[in-house]
């Protein structure tokens, strides 16, 4: 499994590394709403949710679903500017179908590799992403039912709140990684200069290759989780973040310009449990179908129904796999009215090892 992305015949002028103030400040977010994704950065976002004002953190908590699971393409800019301002002003002259079709596509999971309709203007779409934020709670249903009724509305709330977040703790930290992922970003430019492509996405990660045959050239992240795109007259962009480990991102959606956000350190979750549990633990993810399901579930509360659609199997067959889940511990369940939520305890995956963390949440 894992995402390619076909750079055949691309020039290396097309290929950028550069640190995008957006796509960190996206980072950040994600680390707030999951911090347990995030154990090397408990004492950042201990102190920043605790200086949050209440009116922030609700609007936070109202539009999390674009960044909790995984990174909405609104927030991975494929032109990375100097300035925040710059690149929600980039983002303001998108169009609407455009804009709110990748702000949801979290909710319309399933169809992130097909071309599609948007919501705004197809009627499955849009029911589809009603009937999925519902399951988010009321609020995440709520902003939904906003966003698809005033488009442009909404995007100016949200351009508030991002604006309001580096006003608040962002403009600030910034500042202090900007540095270093500069100078990333620049170490790796000349690393494609001197030793080529290859040595520069040696450098990148242990997870991303470069594959050259006689077929051709391809960029190739492992992940549990399969796409394709090309970059054939576009490019691709690399983006350096600080807040993003253990998250290796790629942006493969058609139509837009691949992006890869990459963390430029790594860091490990240690842990001792009794052998017996291990063991249980060790059986419970080594089905191939419950390791892509942890995927989902580490990232996200889901219902079976929606698990079931995802994968294309029943419910009943679901639920099978979720027994063995809970039974080894690593699953929590809760009711939301009359929907049942699952998802994956990271804290108790991560005892099982890092590296088993690292694959499920890249």
């Amino acid at each position: 499994m894992s995402v390619t992305i076909d750079i055949t015949g691309l020039p290396q002028e097309r290929i950028a590394f550069g640190p995008s103030p957006l796509a960190e400040l996206g980072a950040a977010l994600h680390a707030l709403s999951e911090p347990g994704h995030h154990a090397r950065l408990h004492g950042w976002t201990t102190t920043t949710a605790a200086g949050l004002k209440p009116e922030l953190a609700d609007r936070l908590h109202e539009a999390d679903f674009m960044w909790r699971s995984t990174r909405s393409d609104i927030l991975l800019p494929a032109q990375p500017r100097e300035t925040l301002a710059e690149e929600l002003d980039d983002l303001d002259r998108m169009d609407d179908e455009r804009y709110v079709a990748a702000a949801l596509e979290i909710n319309c999971a399933g169809f992130y590799d097909r071309s599609g309709p948007s919501p705004l203007v197809d009627a499955a779409m849009r029911q589809r992403a009603l009937d999925l934020a519902a399951a988010r709670g009321p609020r995440q249903a709520a902003f939904v039912r906003r966003m698809l009724a005033d488009p442009p509305g909404t995007r100016a709330w949200i351009r508030r709140l991002l604006e309001d977040c580096d006003e608040a703790f962002f403009a600030d930290t910034w500042r202090r990684v900007h540095v270093q992922l500069a100078t990333d970003a620049r170490h790796k430019t000349e690393l494609m200069r001197r030793k080529g492509l290859s040595g520069a996405v040696a450098a990148v990660s242990s997870a991303l290759t470069l594959e050259e045959d006689a077929h051709g050239s391809r960029l190739v992240v492992d992940k549990l989780s399969d796409g394709r795109t090309t970059a054939q007259g576009s490019g691709v962009t690399f983006l350096p973040t600080a807040f993003g480990w253990p998250h290796l991102i790629a942006l493969y959606a058609p139509g837009w310009q691949p992006v890869i956000q990459y963390p430029v350190s790594s860091g490990e979750l240690a842990g001792v449990l009794p052998v017996e549990t291990v063991k249980l633990r060790l059986e419970a993810v080594s089905h191939p179908l419950r390791m892509r399901l942890c995927r989902n579930l580490a990232r996200a509360s889901y219902t079976t129904s929606e698990l079931a659609d995802a994968y294309g199997i029943t419910a009943p067959e679901v639920s099978r796999h979720l027994a063995v889940l809970k039974k080894a511990g690593l699953l929590s369940t809760r009711r939301r009215g009359r929907y049942v939520m699952h998802q994956l305890d990271v804290a108790a995956v991560a005892r099982i090892g890092s590296d088993f963390l690292e694959a499920v949440l890249r």
